[in-house]
Order: structure tokens, then sequence, then C-alpha cells
């Protein structure tokens, strides 16, 4: 096991903002991710609903992100934007490559470089790792990102827009 503090909990490091509720069939907090969501095993995003967000919710962007990742800036595993109002909820393996999100949504590149899920892979023999799948509910019907914006770029648009945010922390120790 690398030696090393363990990360803090990164939205302590944001403006406050109301909670809602996010859900799944597939994953739940504290419970370990199942080999299908791993990135040596499949590498299919989970199932997520969503309740209970403000009304001037405008857009949604999904992410997964891991901050346990032994990098000094966490690690992204999945960030879908301009989800529309309408949609509360994403079928297991919209993340999928060929999965179509609906317009005007978009993934822009996860930290392995896809535009795509890319399951949990924390070194092995590493501490258990936390993946942060959030719901952010957008005051805006676009953040004004393309999909090759990196993740701290739609980061930064978020901590301007989110009015709201949903998180459902899930674990993984290879």
């Amino acid at each position: 096991m690398l030696d090393r503090p363990r990360a803090p909990w990164p939205y302590d490091f944001l403006p406050k903002v109301a909670s809602f509720t996010v859900t799944s069939n597939d994953i739940r907090d504290g419970e370990l991710l199942a080999q299908d969501h791993v990135a040596a095993a499949g590498d299919t995003s989970p199932h997520l609903s969503w309740t209970g967000f403000p009304e001037a919710t405008k857009s949604f962007t999904v992410t997964c992100f891991d901050p346990d990742a032994p990098t000094g800036s966490g690690f992204w595993h999945w960030v879908a934007v301009n989800l529309p109002a309408t949609v509360t909820q994403l079928p297991r393996g919209a993340g999928a490559k060929d999965y179509a999100l609906p317009p005007p949504a978009l993934s822009v590149r996860n930290d392995y470089g896809d535009r795509w899920y890319g399951g949990a892979a924390p070194p092995p023999g590493d501490h258990l790792h936390r993946y942060l799948f959030a719901v952010h509910a957008v005051d805006v019907e676009r953040l004004d990102v393309g999909p090759d914006a990196a993740p701290a770029v739609v980061g930064f648009n978020l901590a301007f827009h989110t009015i709201a945010r949903a998180v459902v922390t899930p674990v993984y120790q290879a």
C-alpha cells in the first residue's frame, strides 16, 4: 500500500449548495462496486436516478470522481454535461462509448482520455478508494464546454452554476 494520507472530501472545498437524492439499482454508499463497474472487468456505468432537486434546475451534470487516486488531483472516471432538466435517471451502461445521451448532453474526456465511463482501477494493494457518483443540478441549460474539455474545466464551470448536488459513494480496492 502507498503510504499517504486519505484525501479530503472534495466538495468541502466548493461553495455550499443544497442537496437532493440520488439512488441506484447498482451501487450504494460504502458498498463495494460490482466487477462490471471496474475497468478490468466491464467499464459499465451504473444506473442512477435522482429526485428532490430544486425547481430552478435547468440541466444536470453527472460525474464520477475518485479523490483517493495517487495523483494529487484525484481521477475523473466520467463527466456527462448538459443533461436536460427533464432527464431524472440514466440507465446502467449510459456511460458506454456507443450510448447516445439525450441531446444536448455529451460526455467530456475523462482522465483515461476517453469520452465515456472508465471503471475503477485503483493500484493493487492500495487502500480502499471512494468513487463519488455525483449529480449536479445546474442553473443554466448548457455549460459552455465541448467534448474535449478537461474535467477540471467542467468543475470550474460547475462551481459557478451548481445549485444542488446529490452524491452516492461506493468503494473499491484492487
